[in-house]
Order: C-alpha cells, then structure tokens, then sequence
C-alpha cells in the first residue's frame, strides 16, 4: 500500500527514519501488526477523547502521545524500511492526515525520535558549535546524495521535480484553515436567519422577511439566552410547507457584523446588502486601526471581503490599499494594596512624583492624604488600571492643537506613546513661539514673493531649507507616515528662521514664504492656530482650501556641500566644496588641509574611498 504524505520541505527526505500516521486515519485497521493492535486500539480510544487544541499542544511528553503500529514503509528517497507510528499531534484535517518525520529538522519530530528511540539523520548542516537539537534554519545540504551541497530553496526545488519525474509526487499548496463556528449562544447579537422544520430541515428565512429581529421584551436567567426560552418568538411557521417550525436561538459572533462595516458605509440607504457605490469607492486607500485588533479583526476584515469578491457583491480583491496599525497610549500606574493584597489603583492625575534626573520616578503620593504610593510601571492606559487623561481637563489646560500636537510628534505613529504632562507642555511653547514669530513678522507689513535671482547666499540658503523642509514634510506624511520626523522637520525650520531676522525686502519675502510653508504643513495637525496664522500672513482664500505646498528644485540646488574627511576611517576635517565635485577634486583640497596631513603622517596612500558630496576617506599605510 501506498502513503500519501504532505510536506513543506521534500529536500529533507533523505532524513525520514520514520513515518505517523493519524489516530483517525482509515488505514490504520489495515496496517496495524496483531501483536500491536490492543495497544494501537487503546490509544486511538484515548486521542478521539482529546480535544483539537489539547493534541496540538506542544508540551506533555510524547512518548505517551505515539504508538508504534508494528507496520514499516519504504522511504522512497533511499529505499530503507522506516516505522509506522501514530501520534495523536497529526490530525486527519490537515494535509492527509499522514507525514513524513525528519527528526534533524523539526522540533517535534526531534522530541518524538528521543522519546521513543528512534535514529536521527540531519539533512541540513548546521553551523560549527551548534548544541546538538535541530537545525531549523538555512544550510547546505547533507547526507542527501544528490541534493548534497544545495541551500533549501535549491534542494527543495530539486525534490519536488524528482518526485513529479517518477510519479510518486505532485507540487501543491495546502491551506492550514479550520472551520469557523459563527454562533454563539447569547441574545445580544445578529440572530441566525434560519428556521428548523421537523418535515423540511433546515431552512433559511425568506428575504421578504428580513431581517429578523431580537425581541427586546426579555428575562435574562443566569447563563442561558433569554430568546431559548421564549416561545413566542421562537416558534414560528416553516416557509416551505407552512407547517410549525422554530427559528435558530443562536446569534452571530460579533465579527460577522465588524468585518464587513466600511463596504456598507458606502452604500448608505441601501435597501439591500451592497450596491454599486461600493465598487466605486472601494478599496480603502488607508486603513488605520488599534495595534490590538492587528490579527484577529483584520483577518477577518479580508476574509470577509474575499467572500464578498466571491459572491459577487464587490470587485475589488483587497479591502484597503494600505494599512497603518498604531501603537497604544500608555501612562504610568500607581497601587496601593490593602490588607486583604487587592490593589487599588489611582490616576496619574492624584498623584505627586519625585523623580530622579533621568525623570524615573523615585517616590510617589497621593494628592489627597499625602500617603505614599507604589508605582506599577507604564502601561496601556485603561479603565482597569485608572492610568487614563482626561482630554477635557488636557484640551482646557493646553488647548485642543497642543493636545493634538504631542499625541503625534512623540513618536512614530506604529510605536506605543509613553504620555507625559512634560512633553504636552513642550508642545505648547513650541506653538506659542510659532505664535510670536508669525505675529513679529506680520507686525514688519506686507511683502512679496522672493525673487530667486536677487538673493544673497544667507537668503538661498535658507529658501533651500524650506523647500528641503517642504519636500521631507510632503514624504513623511504621505509615504512613510512618521509624524513625528515631518513635526521635527518644521521645528528645524522654525529655529533657523529665529536666527533670520534681517528686515530687507528680499529676506522678508523668503521669511514670509517659509512660515506659509509650515502654516499650511502643520495645519492638519494644528489647524484652529494655523487658520489664525494664515489670516495673519494674508494667506489666499481659507486656509482648509490651500493647496499643499509645492516643492522648487531649483531652490534646492546647493552651492556649497560640505564633504566629511576622513584618514583611515576616522574624521579629521570638514571640507567646503562645489556641488559634483571629483574625487580628483576633493583630494587635492583634502591634503593641503593641516590635520589631513598630520595624520597621513607622510605615508603612502593605499585607497581613496569617494562618496560625491558626502564623505572622503584616505586610506594610508
């Protein structure tokens, strides 16, 4: 008899010492020995007993969880007899419910060999010191004759055409999903729009009576769904031969209602499921959403969508074009535990901390009776912990663009927020100096554009670093999505303009420029201040209709780089040059510097290693 097996790494079957079977399979009454067979029917009782999970678990001894069958196969990669075990950790609904087993590279398959005896073949070679369990990794090929010397993906490939060439083998791609159990034995939930009739089965509702309806006149009793024990709504009549029927108790899982809201939001109004609004505005261009609901909601969230695509009611075949998950707020927690050990947490906003100079917290009271308290490191803020802001008290204090401001600038939007009051207050001087700055310059009249041709080198190179700025902003925001790194940027820009206060026309003009530049790139973030500034400035129109600003290239081109210098690798000189200068170039200029020269030490030079406009390194010995 022949064994189908599926496996993800045939290039390891020149290590197959031995083969299981599943409990459930329906060779195994055929193949089991006599001698064996009390033994094989003792443990197949045993294993239909454990539940799925139980017989995935990887913990537990596994010479308790195999039995040798006393029937050997034929490994066809070498043509050696291997035994035939069942172990109840293969499942029939995986695959064919029988595998290969290569010790030398799986885990499992390691701790079932040492437990029950079994040789061990490595097909894979590990790296020189490697402890002795199984390589799982990368490596060349071993003990596998003709794959010996391949990495995996080459012998792996290899294999595969092997078997298809004799015919023993196919290529195929085996999809590890189990059933999905929708219902749940609760009333708050979509009811199941199905009816049970003792003559007709199972039928669904007509849609002309949809949807079905909770009865909202209930009694909850303990564990069981009120609408179970309500006649009046579960009895009904069947809609096939109108005989009496029950409806289905059972109510949808909750993810049969998320995972398919945002195609219904197209469609408002729809008298059925979808219509063709949907297609016109899906898929999503950016789906953002909780770190937290990162695998389970958005599984389904496409799952759910690809069973639209297959139904007919969407054409697209991905719900959204991009995905962001952001990081949590968190905040410190603070305990105090009564006599009983049950804690009791106290909101930040209750507490006096003392903190070291690194701003760890080394002491801690409580506002209200002054009594100390413990501190319960950072968490996520939540209602369990009391760690939570209050926004209202935050938006009152700062104002809505600080808070708005902090919650973005602290950290890039995939990574947790640790809140601090200090960082929230550092946000707000930094919009109030904006403030100042805008205002002063208003205070000097109006001005016009600059005019490119009549700048001086202080005014092209500070209208470099707002088209710099403009450019780094417009590519943070809308390709890598780091807030914080575009809010940096325009930080950068606003202290050099601190440092640009000449009153010339030419300088007035390109200052104007650049602060409607970062009023229009901090508006989506800011936008109540960022409105006030634009009005100041003169800015056209409201500023929620200004387009974005545009980059000048030509602004960008420098006149001078700054080449770093270095001798064996380690700074010795900062070199101005000409944008595009050669290598030729550089060095001259490099050697007649004195530091340069001390360190080459007057020895020969061995290599030059060039970056254009970024680094120079002089190689000697």
């Amino acid at each position: 008899r022949r064994v189908r097996v599926f496996t993800t790494r045939p290039d390891t079957s020149f290590g197959m010492t031995y083969a299981v079977l599943a409990p459930e399979h329906p060779l195994v009454p055929e193949i089991t020995r006599p001698e064996r067979r009390a033994a094989v029917e003792r443990f197949v009782a045993q294993a239909k007993l454990a539940t799925e999970e139980a017989r995935l678990a990887v913990d537990g001894g596994l010479e308790k969880r195999g039995v040798f069958t006393g029937a050997y196969l034929l490994n066809p990669f070498t043509g050696k007899p291997v035994p035939l075990y069942l172990a109840d950790y293969v499942l029939m609904g995986y695959g064919t419910g029988a595998i290969m087993a290569v010790p030398g590279q799986d885990r499992r398959d390691w701790d079932f060999a040492v437990s029950h005896g079994l040789p061990i073949v490595r097909t894979v070679a590990p790296p020189a010191g490697w402890d002795g369990g199984p390589w799982l990794e990368d490596g060349p090929a071993i003990n596998s004759e003709w794959l010996n010397g391949l990495d995996v993906a080459a012998a792996k490939e290899k294999a595969i055409q092997w078997l298809v060439e004799q015919g023993i083998g196919e290529r195929k791609v085996n999809y590890r999903l189990r059933d999905w159990g929708v219902s749940r034995q609760r009333y708050w939930g979509c009811p199941i729009p199905v009816i049970y009739c003792s003559a007709c089965g199972a039928l669904p509702v007509p849609e002309a009576d949809l949807p079905v309806v909770l009865p909202e006149d209930v009694t909850f009793m303990g564990v069981q769904s009120p609408i179970k024990v309500d006649p009046e709504w579960r009895k009904t009549t069947c809609p096939g031969c109108g005989g009496p029927a029950e409806r289905e108790t059972d109510t949808f899982d909750t993810f049969m209602e998320s995972s398919w809201y945002y195609a219904r939001y197209c469609c408002p109004g729809a008298h059925r499921q979808l219509d063709e609004r949907a297609d016109y505005w899906l898929p999503i261009d950016q789906y953002i959403g909780g770190i937290e609901h990162a695998i389970l909601h958005l599984m389904y969230f496409r799952f759910y969508h690809k069973l639209m695509r297959d139904a007919g009611m969407v054409k697209t075949a991905e719900p959204a074009t991009r995905l962001l998950c952001q990081g949590m707020v968190v905040a410190d927690t603070f305990y105090r535990k009564d006599a009983e050990g049950k804690f009791h947490w106290i909101n930040p906003a209750d507490v006096e901390v003392e903190r070291d100079a690194r701003g760890k917290a080394v002491a801690a009271r409580q506002r209200a009776d002054g009594a100390p308290v413990e501190f319960g490191g950072v968490e996520k803020m939540s209602k369990s912990k009391n760690n939570g802001v209050d926004p209202h008290r935050l938006v009152d204090r700062y104002g809505a663009d600080t808070v708005r401001l902090f919650s973005v600038s602290d950290s890039p939007p995939h990574q947790s927020l640790e809140w601090s009051e200090s960082g929230v207050e550092g946000a707000s001087r930094f919009l109030r100096r904006v403030w100042s700055q805008v205002l002063a310059h208003v205070e000097g009249g109006p001005c016009g554009a600059p005019d490119p041709a009549a700048l001086d080198d202080e005014q092209r190179e500070v209208r470099r670093l707002v088209h710099d700025t403009i450019a780094k902003v417009s590519d943070d925001v809308s390709r890598r999505y780091t807030f914080n790194t575009a809010i940096a940027a325009i930080m950068e820009l606003s202290n050099r303009l601190s440092r640009f206060s000449r009153d010339d026309a030419q300088s007035r003009a390109v200052a104007r420029e650049a602060w409607l530049a970062i009023v229009r790139m901090l508006a989506p973030i800011t936008p109540h201040i960022c409105e006030e500034l634009w009005a100041q400035l003169d800015g056209a129109g409201p500023l929620y209709r200004a387009a974005w600003p545009s980059v000048d290239e030509s602004a960008r081109e420098r006149l001078r780089v700054t080449l770093v210098v270095q001798v064996n690798g380690k700074l010795r000189a900062r070199l101005e040059l000409e944008p595009g200068a050669s290598q030729e170039q550089a060095l001259a200029r490099a050697v007649t510097i004195d530091n340069v020269r001390r360190h080459m030490d007057g020895k020969a030079v061995r290599k030059v290693i060039h970056v254009p406009d970024r680094l120079l390194n002089i190689v000697v010995g």
